[in-house]
């Protein structure tokens, strides 16, 4: 007996589409998700092509730790659809080492940097530590009045609690509408507003106790761009999500209908889960009739069918 594989292929994705909804998750090189999200025997240079073939964003969270050539970047865009867009983060040498002012210079050279994956780029944000407090405000003015917003779509994403406070918060966010930038709205609340033991596989409570390493912050639904990225924090066991993902498609039908184009990251202490949440959200979204561009993950023929031959 032998065994033959019918291979799965992908039409091609609409090359026109004008998208105001990206939905993707943190990674896409993650060897967890050959065999599952990815085909059986996968290649890791093939990863980002096929990655492209199922969401339309990703997250750059390694331009955070290290950067990239030019080569590499102009690879990625080819390796992707056209509809696809890279967020890249700020390199933590430039954000997280005090004041922001003395790296303005360094900052343009990132930008000029990634600026090679062309057409492939979304917004690129700056995440803050939770160090870097509103005492700080007059240095962070100067330096995104710096950037050059007018090339680039660029969100802010802070992390010290008093930035969430009225009247801190209500100064930034009138600061990022003057510059027409983003803010990075963090939502943890899966993993922190439910006790571990509830969940209902005790091996989940570890990788969720272990996220929990991320900031637990007020959600501040505000748009202050004609942009916006949503970091969505899922916990592994997927109904405890529920009923945040119903209050984000509340936010996520007023700010469609106003053309904001939101970006829509899905994270979990468990990442192989990260894909198949997307994509149950992705479902929620489609039957409530939100304006919302399928997946090209919907495009994909079947799953390879095992023939017998005799």
């Amino acid at each position: 007996m032998y065994a033959m594989y019918v291979s799965t292929s992908v039409e091609p994705f609409l090359e026109n589409m004008n998208s105001q909804f990206y939905l993707g998750c943190a990674v896409w090189a993650y060897k967890g998700w050959v065999g599952d999200f990815y085909p059986q025997g996968s290649r890791s240079e093939k990863l980002l092509q096929l990655y492209s073939d199922r969401l339309i964003t990703v997250e750059v969270n390694s331009t955070f730790y290290s950067l990239p050539d030019r080569q590499t970047l102009e690879r990625w865009a080819k390796d992707t659809h056209p509809n696809f867009r890279f967020c890249p983060k700020f390199p933590k040498h430039l954000t997280h080492n005090g004041l922001l002012v003395p790296f303005i210079e360094q900052s343009y050279q990132f930008l000029d940097l990634i600026s090679s994956l062309g057409d492939r780029l979304g917004v690129v944000f700056v995440q803050l530590p939770p160090s870097y407090s509103p005492a700080n405000f007059t240095d962070l003015e100067s330096f995104l009045q710096a950037l050059p917003r007018d090339q680039y779509q660029i969100a802010l994403e802070v992390r010290h609690g008093d930035w969430f406070k009225a009247a801190a918060g209500d100064r930034l966010n009138r600061l990022l509408r003057k510059l027409g930038m983003g803010r990075v709205l963090l939502d943890s609340r899966p993993i922190y507003d439910l006790p571990l033991g509830e969940a209902i596989d005790p091996a989940l409570a570890a990788p969720v106790k272990q996220e929990r390493r991320k900031p637990n912050l007020p959600l501040q639904p505000v748009v202050t761009a004609p942009f916006s990225i949503v970091r969505f924090i899922s916990h592994p066991e997927r109904n405890f999500n529920i009923r945040f993902w119903q209050e984000w498609m509340t936010y996520l039908q007023e700010w469609l209908a106003q053309d904001t184009q939101i970006y829509f990251f899905m994270h979990c202490p468990l990442e192989e889960r990260s894909p198949h949440n997307a994509k149950y959200f992705q479902e929620m979204l489609e039957k409530t009739n939100l304006s919302v561009p399928a997946l090209p993950w919907d495009r994909l023929a079947p799953p390879p069918q095992q023939l017998k031959l005799f």
